[in-house]
């Protein structure tokens, strides 16, 4: 039975917390001696592949310093739980109002402890700066979000990311992913990870098609392996990109089908297909697990005749496909 992913301090929308797995299998069967991401956000990947050696960039330096922080031993479990619980009980006695203060407060002088109280204490946990760099995501409305638990969580997180970094050589840089891929070399791998096209940008996370199209361009003209993941399709429209942009012979494409928790409700819970696409083959079938969504499982209970107690988990399958193939 596989183990969950180890999941970052950092919450992040189109985290790929679901697609780790089918990653991880990908890149086992790849040789390389440096892995490279250009777009690492939320560092989620790689601490799941944790591979000895890599280049981790962003252009979000919020992001960069936490991660800075923690591998300096600047920030460390210990200070991470000292501070939510002290910033928590100030929410917890003064609801909305602190938490603008300490937004207020990061965007006059940031700080990695301030930027994770935020992220954890903002709406849905979104990271967005607005034209001038600064965080304006509201408040979640939860003053008791620090409860002990919910920071001992984050807190044994860090102290996780921190003993991973303590036996790796990484490096985490902001850097636009131009500058990054131009320091790729061969024996190198390259996982990227792109913002979708119109969706969640903000100042440090933009994306044009321009943008998509010259990181295609980049990619096809690597001297080394690498793996792309973005959005296929969902149930009411299909990523244009894959077919003007992605679709080369010598390209290949993976598909998995997921779901993305977005909102409070279950009828804002959506199918999604995720693509891996990569400039190699790669395996005709991956099996993976997923949760079967309630309704569907209330569904298949109610179609039944057994009593028998449901199987909390059921089989899925990605589906190799070469890129020129209609998909």
């Amino acid at each position: 039975m596989s183990l969950p992913p180890l999941v970052p301090p950092l919450k992040c929308q189109g985290i790929k917390t679901k697609l780790v797995s089918a990653i991880q299998k990908v890149a086992k069967a790849r040789k390389y001696t440096r892995w490279i991401e250009p777009f690492c956000g939320s560092g989620v990947v790689a601490l799941n592949v944790q591979p000895k050696k890599a280049l981790l960039c962003d252009t979000n330096l919020h992001i960069i310093s936490l991660y800075h922080a923690i591998q300096s031993g600047k920030i460390t479990a210990a200070t991470v739980k000292e501070f939510l619980t002290s910033e928590g009980e100030k929410l917890k006695a003064k609801g909305e109002p602190y938490f603008y203060d300490v937004r207020t407060r990061f965007n006059e002088a940031p700080t990695p402890l301030d930027f994770l109280f935020l992220n954890r204490s903002c709406f849905n946990g979104v990271i967005r700066f607005n034209r001038k760099g600064k965080f304006n995501v509201p408040y979640c409305h939860k003053p008791e979000r620090f409860a002990q638990a919910y920071v001992t969580k984050i807190t044994n997180q860090v102290r996780q990311i921190a003993q991973i970094l303590s036996t790796v050589d990484w490096t985490f840089e902001v850097r636009d992913f131009r500058e990054t891929l131009a320091q790729v070399k061969p024996g190198d791998f390259v996982y990227a990870d792109p913002p979708y096209a119109g969706r969640h940008v903000d100042y440090f996370n933009s994306w044009s098609d321009s943008d998509e199209a010259a990181l295609a361009a980049s990619l096809g003209s690597l001297p080394c392996d690498f793996l792309l993941s973005t959005w296929h399709s969902n149930e009411f429209r299909r990523n244009s990109a894959i077919d003007q942009i992605w679709s080369r012979s010598d390209f290949h494409i993976l598909k998995r089908e997921h779901f993305y928790h977005v909102g409070s409700s279950e009828d804002l819970r959506h199918p999604m297909i995720e693509a891996l696409i990569s400039n190699f083959p790669m395996a005709e079938e991956v099996p993976i697990v997923r949760p079967i969504d309630q309704p569907v499982l209330f569904a298949l209970e109610s179609h039944s005749a057994l009593k028998t107690r449901p199987c909390h988990h059921r089989h899925q399958r990605l589906v190799a496909e070469k890129a020129t193939v209609p998909i």
